[in-house]
């Protein structure tokens, strides 16, 4: 009976928030609002021959026998930088942005901030998440519908660094005119509500200082950055930056699983020369960019995506490639190599009185290379194990993204009896979090098989690094004590004994397949190597100088580009998808400047 009323509310909540939403403006249906957004069965082209992708194309005729139409530039991947680079380069030339899922605008799990956790939970195919598990033993998700990342995360926007702008050789004047392009559409103040008041004030008391206020520049101390939550709870994402496209040069297929990129290899060099894609329905098509000079397609699937395709494609280890049978287009030994991932680890704290849903707001960016956040999510009764929130579940009274289907009665039931150790306030509560803001240990991403729906297996071997676990130990301690910090007082008492209750509640949690170790709460290494989760900043893979160039070309073959986080040799700022985006924006604009440079010379 609890279980139906709480439903209900979620529902009322729901649909109260549906019209607070609509009451300020937001009437236009996506369909109208985003006409060029259409199911991928809708593109008609000829079914590609079972030719390798290193066969040449030599004419291209379309169902009708006549010619069949080229893009400009085809991406690959409608994610936080597939959005606006599309959008950007749509200005002057036609584009075609092919999406693997849906749209978020009609997803109410993806559209509020109170369902946050429901589509991480979600194992389904239909999700805008894809559930993996790295061999690392850690759970983790990747995004799986417009918007890509901006659709399914925390929602925290904060630059990168000037440091890490000079060090990656960007613009800085064109950074500092992409990152406001991105805010004015769709970036906000968070309300800021009192628990990350208490955090805040909490991180000043224990030394992470200066008070920033509220910025999104990336500086040393405490701040508070933005939101893509706004002040009802709706989300918005990189999707709504294709508001700022040329409506008739744009194309935006959904559901479009693009299987590898094509190429013509008569020349000197491989050229890319279009994509095949499967549909909703299975059926295979073939795209094709235009053979102006300028034309590319350009690969913005994120750090698991853009290695795997270009594998897939033939660009990687030969021997690696061989071994499925994929036609070596060029030979490359680092696609998908020093794949890194910025380890996380969290305590649970309790509070003594409900405290309102908050996602992460505020940051403490400490010299040490760390960054502490914090969250506060959604409190339980003290036996109800009937809802499984995911990501922010209070059943297992820490952060996890172990997805229902892994919560076996067993585990249920070794739950319920370490549960009864901890105070029943600890059900309601926020998390502390740290991060390794640079981690220096290094993984993989290598092919299972050649299809592109399965997940590629991956390693980030957390801690393999002596540094990354000194730097760990620091930021439990310092979570330690902000927990006992004054600000936090007003929401609950932590002693010695209470925060050693936390720990050991940690250490039994099912927040990943690593195995335990008695001496996990002695041991602050153990417990960090134990407990370790992640925050969804992977990266690497193309990084640039070994799989592209400066200009984010491929490097070994023509006309094909990758922009997104896997060129990233570290993660930006302490949350990446201000950055993702901006580099969408950045690059769309660079493209244009030096295309109709030369076409203008």
């Amino acid at each position: 009976m609890a279980f139906i009323i709480n439903y209900n509310k979620l529902s009322l909540f729901l649909f109260l928030a549906t019209l607070l939403t609509l009451s300020q403006g937001d009437k236009i249906p996506w369909q109208t609002k985003y006409p060029f957004i259409r199911p991928s069965s809708s593109f008609s082209s000829p079914s590609p021959s079972p030719s390798p992708p290193s066969s040449s194309a030599k004419s291209i005729p379309s169902n009708g026998g006549g010619k069949k139409e080229e893009y400009d530039y085809i991406v690959v991947g409608g994610g936080s930088a597939g959005c606006p680079l599309a959008a950007t380069l749509s200005q002057n030339y036609r584009v075609l942005l092919l999406e693997r899922g849906g749209v978020p605008f009609a997803n109410r799990n993806v559209s509020f901030l109170s369902n946050f956790h429901l589509t991480l939970a979600d194992t389904s195919d239909s999700s805008a998440s894809q559930y993996f598990v790295s061999n690392d033993g850690v759970f983790n998700a990747r995004a799986r519908v417009l918007g890509g990342g901006t659709s399914i995360n925390a929602g925290f926007y904060t630059r990168a660094s000037t440091s890490y702008v000079k060090s990656v050789g960007w613009d800085a004047k064109l950074v500092n005119e992409s990152y406001p392009w991105v805010e004015k559409q769709i970036v906000h103040e968070p309300v800021f509500e009192p628990w990350q008041r208490a955090v805040r004030d909490g991180l000043l008391d224990v030394g992470v200082s200066p008070n920033n206020g509220f910025t999104y520049d990336h500086l040393y101390g405490t701040k508070v950055g933005g939101t893509i939550f706004d002040k009802y709870g709706r989300r918005h994402t990189a999707a709504e930056l294709l508001s700022s496209a040329n409506p008739q040069n744009l194309d935006v297929l959904i559901h479009a699983r693009v299987q590898k990129v094509t190429f013509d290899t008569n020349g000197k060099k491989p050229r890319a020369i279009g994509v095949v894609f499967k549909d909703e329905n299975g059926d295979l098509h073939e795209a094709f960019i235009s053979r102006k000079r300028g034309s590319e397609v350009i690969v913005t699937s994120g750090a698991i995506g853009s290695p795997q395709l270009l594998l897939l494609s033939g660009i990687g280890p030969k021997d690696d490639l061989e071994k499925l049978n994929i036609s070596v287009v060029h030979d490359n030994e680092f696609v998908g190599k020093n794949m890194s991932d910025n380890p996380m680890n969290a305590i649970y704290v309790p509070f003594n009185r409900p405290v309102k849903q908050s996602l992460i707001e505020t940051v403490g960016i400490t010299k040490m290379g760390v960054f502490i956040e914090a969250s506060s999510g959604y409190g339980q009764s003290s036996d109800s194990i009937h809802c499984h929130h995911g990501i922010t579940s209070a059943e297992i009274g820490q952060l996890s993204t172990i997805p229902p289907k892994k919560r076996t009665k067993e585990a249920i039931e070794l739950y319920k009896r370490n549960k009864k150790d901890i105070p029943h306030e600890a059900f309601h509560g926020g998390f502390i979090l740290e991060k390794i803001g640079y981690p220096k240990s290094k993984g993989e991403l290598k092919l299972i098989n050649t299809n592109v729906d399965n997940n590629p297996s991956v390693v980030f071997n957390y801690f393999s690094h002596p540094d990354d676990l000194r730097s760990c130990v620091h930021g439990v301690r310092m979570m330690e004590k902000l927990v006992r910090s004054k600000p936090f007082l007003n929401f609950t008492q932590c002693d010695n004994e209470t925060v050693n209750k936390l720990l050991n509640m940690s250490v039994t949690a099912n927040v990943n397949l690593i195995p335990r170790h008695t001496n996990d709460t002695e041991s602050l290494e153990q417990f960090c190597k134990d407990t370790v989760i992640t925050i969804w900043h992977y990266h690497g893979g193309c990084h640039v100088g070994k799989v592209v160039n400066n200009d984010y070309e491929v490097m070994g073959v023509h006309r094909l580009r990758v922009i997104d986080g896997s060129t990233f040799e570290q993660s930006p700022g302490t949350n990446p998808q201000a950055t993702v985006m901006m580099i969408g924006r950045y690059m769309g604009v660079k493209i244009l400047r030096e295309r109709l440079r030369k076409e203008g010379s």
